[in-house]
């Protein structure tokens, strides 16, 4: 087998390696936002603040995993395939809008920061978030459509 073909299967592995540990950490995010939306109404929960910090810390992870497992190889220019560097280029500007909705509800919620200042909004600023992760995982899951498309067909 040719260093060519060699190498080139390497990448292959190495992306989905990456597309599965993307959908692992996004999982994990995922369960811990349902966790927390059982707890209503938060203000009467002791172990609310906590569980909020752990899911936050989670939420950093899978935005981080995010970027990069995904979104770093597209950004260096390392993706040699147009099809997925088109879809890429079609949502990243979606996906970077949710990646400032979760920086800012982690601030307000992570590690460090002030939770009963922000209580009264929780309800709300769930709900946004929320739909904010819907929306990425959508563009996440087309960007990682056309990668897993353009393999099998390749």
């Amino acid at each position: 087998m040719s260093q060519v073909n060699r190498s080139g299967e390497d990448r292959r592995s190495q992306s989905r390696t990456d597309v599965t540990g993307l959908v692992n950490s996004r999982s994990e995010t995922l369960s811990f936002y349902a966790d927390l939306a059982s707890h209503r109404p938060y203000h009467e929960n002791e172990q609310f603040p906590e569980e909020l910090k752990k899911f936050c810390q989670a939420l950093i992870d899978y935005t981080a995993s995010a970027h990069f497992q995904l979104y770093k190889h597209l950004d260096e220019n390392k993706e040699r395939r147009q099809p997925v560097m088109n879809v890429a280029n079609d949502v990243y500007a979606h996906i970077s809008k949710t990646t400032d909705l979760i920086l800012t509800f982690n601030d307000r919620y992570g590690d460090g920061a002030d939770i009963a200042e922000h209580m009264a909004h929780i309800e709300h600023d769930l709900s946004s978030l929320g739909e904010a992760l819907a929306d990425r995982i959508l563009y996440e899951d087309m960007v990682i459509d056309a990668m897993l498309s353009e393999r099998r067909s390749a």
